[in-house]
């Protein structure tokens, strides 16, 4: 699979297997691993001036996105993609 890229659109699967549109908002390396920021397609490109949900996935090696299970590895990858996001800012 190719590497995985800002501005990506995936198609996951939910719980009910009910298909998902993600957009890849953001890629980091933190201490050697690979993470995406995602959100949803319907809340990204809706017209409404809402906040939209932002989740943080890792990348492994074969380019599949996995969920963050660890608590201390999703507050590290939160705070370094809040950081950068500041840092744009």
């Amino acid at each position: 699979m190719e590497k995985i890229e800002v501005g990506e659109i995936i198609t996951l699967l939910g719980e009910n297997d009910e298909e998902q549109e993600i957009e890849v908002l953001g890629v980091m390396n933190i201490e050697g691993a690979e993470y995406a920021a995602v959100g949803f397609v319907e809340e990204i490109q809706g017209e409404e001036d809402v906040d939209i949900d932002v989740f943080f996935l890792r990348v492994d090696e074969d380019e599949e996105l996995s969920i963050i299970e660890d608590d201390e590895e999703f507050e590290k990858v939160s705070a370094a993609f809040e950081a950068a996001s500041i840092e744009e800012d």
